[in-house]
């Protein structure tokens, strides 16, 4: 039974994954490249190639090749685990990419390069945060990300960003145009921003401490009226020196007015704290992935 449990899991990432190299595929050769944008990652090293050859070495070749090179270096320093999902992220990624180039054949978007590079980056991001989630990778900078984590005191985002940066600003020295560098920076903060999203966006859930000698009453109503669970803990005023209680409420965050309001309607003089919290899981909220 645990087997066939982590089988179906097993399966359903490999689908999420080809999903959002889908959609990550179509937003790159439909919406950021025919505006001539240069993005992070090996997909803008492969861009700026592409560009500067005028389309003499196509993006997906430099991809694939640059990545090859990548995962044997990766293979003895990082492990198999590692490579499996990203092997077939490079190698799905490909085909699509060259699958989207022959079939889209004129800009989706056209005369509206920032409008097309920020449509582009939603896709983008959207696409990798899928990837993402389902512990899936696009090789490229995260291979080499990865490896300088492996040996170096450096986040993987921090990692990340400085490698896109580094790119972006590189594609001054084949346009001479500080517009495309705006676009670029655009588009990255747009794709960070959908790709936080996708992997942690959706998932944020509020924890409401309440402090109140009113708290039987105010937690009853919790149960009966939210139909939400809440703890009771003991705890002590320490100017007071006072034994008094503490209701713990874990809330999905659009539930939380509703529960300030209740909470109001039974003590306007409750002590209310709030903070956001992610990757809540069990009943009533998150599975465990």
């Amino acid at each position: 039974m645990p087997k066939r449990y982590l089988k179906e899991f097993y399966w359903k990432d490999y689908a999420i994954i080809t999903l959002g190299l889908a959609i990550y595929a179509l937003g790159l050769i439909g919406f950021i490249k025919p505006g001539g944008i240069v993005t992070g990652g090996l997909a803008g090293v492969a861009l700026l190639i592409e560009y500067s050859t005028n389309g003499g070495i196509p993006l997906q070749y430099t991809y694939f090749t640059v990545n090859c090179v990548l995962l044997l270096i990766a293979f003895k320093i990082l492990g198999v685990k590692f490579m499996v999902k990203t092997i077939y992220g490079v190698f799905v990624l490909t085909g699509l990419l060259t699958l989207f180039q022959i079939y889209i054949t004129e800009p989706i978007v056209k005369d509206e390069p920032l409008l097309s590079g920020v449509i582009g980056a939603m896709l983008c991001g959207t696409g990798i945060g899928l990837v993402f989630n389902s512990n899936g990778s696009t090789g490229g900078t995260d291979i080499i990300v990865a490896i300088i984590n492996k040996y170096k005191n450096i986040t993987f985002g921090r990692g990340m960003m400085l490698c896109d940066f580094v790119i972006i600003c590189s594609s001054y020295f084949l346009f001479y145009d500080y517009h495309k560098i705006i676009y670029g920076l655009i588009v990255m903060g747009v794709m960070t921003y959908c790709i936080d999203m996708v992997i942690n966006g959706f998932k944020q859930s509020v924890q409401i401490m309440v402090f109140s000698k009113k708290y039987a009453t105010i937690a009853d109503a919790i149960n009966k009226e939210l139909h939400r669970g809440c703890t009771v803990l003991d705890s002590t005023g320490w100017y007071t020196k006072e034994a008094s209680k503490v209701i713990i409420v874990l809330a999905k965050r659009n539930e939380a007015t509703e529960i300030f309001r209740l909470i109001k309607t039974i003590d306007e003089n409750a002590f209310i704290s709030q903070s956001t919290v992610r990757g809540v899981y069990g009943e009533g909220f998150d599975k465990i992935r």
